[in-house]
């Protein structure tokens, strides 16, 4: 099985490295410290059958959205593997969650149970909007752009973008209009806020 891995930590990304080519389940396809434009484009041309990613790559304020933000380019399972203290809402975007103090043994198995897990299709399966989604989608109905959305919930435009693409991808609405009428039917705006 191979594995792409986005790590800030040369020394971690090698150390993974050298436990997968010790026991001889994994192989690591590719190594990138970041993520550019170069290396979307490099995910999205490979296909492997996990990504493990250190969220530290990510800013602060995206953090809550790296798996959504990969699964744009993969449907491989997005795995954790955090340098420093993730809570436990992060966590739960993951697939898996490896951890420095676990085992080869259980690194392994943690992998193992993530490549295996039936693949979350959100668009065929009409998976719930996140709360956050809720609230870019209401803003959207409402008319708001997404620099005065990102102001209003002190968050980048990227990361506003990243929701809009989220929801479309969950409601299978591409206009504006749609997602008003998506945002109506469903409660979450009353009629009289709409201009």
């Amino acid at each position: 099985m191979t594995v792409f891995l986005i790590m800030p930590s040369r020394i971690m990304a090698r150390g993974i490295e050298g436990v997968f080519h010790d026991l001889g389940e994994f192989k690591v396809e590719g190594i990138v410290s970041d993520i550019s434009s170069r290396e979307e484009a490099m995910l999205k041309n490979m296909s492997v059958d996990a990504i493990i990613v250190d969220p530290a790559v990510f800013a602060h304020s995206s953090r809550g959205n790296v798996k959504h933000f990969i699964s744009e380019y993969t449907d491989a399972p997005v795995v954790a593997f955090p340098s420093m203290l993730m809570d436990d809402e992060s966590a739960r975007q993951y697939d898996a969650v490896l951890n420095l103090y676990d085992s080869p043994a259980e690194i392994i198995h943690k992998l193992r149970t993530a490549v295996s897990a039936p693949k979350d299709n959100a668009s065929a399966d009409g998976s719930e909007l996140s709360s956050r989604e809720k609230d870019i989608l209401i803003c959207v109905a409402k008319g708001l752009i997404n620099k005065e959305i990102a102001d209003l919930y002190n968050i980048s435009i990227h990361t506003v973008i990243t929701h809009r693409r989220n929801i479309t991808r969950k409601t299978g609405i591409k206009t504006v209009a749609g997602l008003t009428v998506y945002a109506l039917l469903n409660n979450l705006i009353d009629p009289s806020s709409v201009e």
